[in-house]
């Protein structure tokens, strides 16, 4: 039997979305008010899934706290209250948009599950906004 456990989270973070390679004008055309050079912020949402067997010695699929350690180490400690642009390596070089940063959520995460178990991560950047990365 597969079971998908959940772990729900939240971190605050500002970015820009801008390509340095590019005029303001064109950063404004594309990404609009998102590319406010003064930065802009959002309540982040995060639902992360692990999928597998049940362990039939212990009846988990995976120990949640586990997971919530994972979370809060890799995810909140690293994201919460940061400019994404600035304070976080992963985004030096790489535009913080929703779909790369849901990426860099999940390459953090799997490094810490086993590689046995399916891992999900749907990132809310508002309530209506919402993307899911499940690995390539």
């Amino acid at each position: 039997m597969r079971v998908t456990i959940s772990r729900k989270a939240h971190f605050n973070a500002a970015h820009r979305l801008y390509r340095k390679d590019w005029t303001f004008e064109q950063n404004d055309a594309v990404f609009g008010k998102c590319n406010n050079p003064n930065f802009h912020g959002h309540n982040y949402e995060l639902i992360v899934s692990v999928t597998g067997e049940i362990e039939k010695e212990t009846g988990y699929v995976m120990d949640v706290k586990f997971l919530t350690d994972i979370i809060k180490e890799e995810v909140e400690d690293q994201f919460d209250h940061k400019n994404l642009n600035l304070d976080v390596p992963e985004f030096q070089d790489l535009n913080p948009t929703a779909e790369n940063i849901v990426v860099v959520i999940w390459n953090k995460i799997r490094k810490k599950v086993k590689l046995n178990l399916d891992l999900e991560v749907v990132l809310y950047e508002t309530p209506r906004n919402f993307v899911t990365y499940k690995g390539e």
